[in-house]
């Protein structure tokens, strides 16, 4: 077991910036446009005025996970858009909190309207998401033979760690060439 549970907030925002990394506009990994920038907020924020922020994380998360799924789906393995159900499901729950306080997330995201980085690992030092012992991490990553993949080395140990590299590990795919992430299960 953990000694601490999973940051929640910080899974968040380390699944914003991927998710807004991976746009059309940007990497071009899946196929929304701007939903998590600027065009996304306006467009959203006429039906949902105070909470489009995360309408529009939903449905960039949606279309990112069937993306990275259709891109490589190992079984008994995790990726940043999969974890253990136990993680996903405090996060669905950790949800309506973040609704209740939908203004206090508005300056986060709308620092990914125009993202100040052009690479990943940038992106994410930008927006202190990343550490020195995160980036020697995936300094030791490299993509799989194929080219889809991303594994991480161990096993999944439910850790902020995990997480980040999880997100990290994006930064070893190419723009429109999606190379999905992942850890095998501690229980696999």
């Amino acid at each position: 077991m953990n000694a601490a549970p999973i940051d929640l907030d910080r899974l968040l925002k380390l699944r914003l910036v991927v998710g807004r990394f991976g746009e059309m506009d940007q990497a071009g990994w899946w196929n929304t446009k701007e939903q998590l920038g600027a065009l996304g907020a306006d467009v959203l924020s006429r039906g949902f005025p105070r909470t489009h922020h995360f309408a529009q994380a939903r449905s960039v998360f949606a279309v990112a996970a069937h993306r990275c799924a259709e891109v490589f789906d190992p079984p008994q393995c995790v990726t940043l858009w999969r974890l253990p159900e136990a993680i996903e499901e405090q996060f669905d729950a950790q949800w309506e909190h973040w609704l209740d306080y939908a203004a206090d997330w508005r300056p986060f995201f709308e620092r990914l309207h125009f993202p100040p980085a052009s690479d990943l690992t940038a992106l994410l030092k930008s927006l202190e998401l990343v550490e020195e012992s995160d980036l020697e991490s995936l300094s030791r990553l490299r993509r799989s033979a194929e080219g889809r993949a991303v594994p991480l080395p161990g096993v999944f140990a439910s850790t902020d760690s995990d997480v980040t590299l999880l997100a990290l590990g994006f930064a070893r795919a190419e723009k429109g060439a999606l190379a999905v992430p992942y850890a095998r299960k501690g229980d696999a």
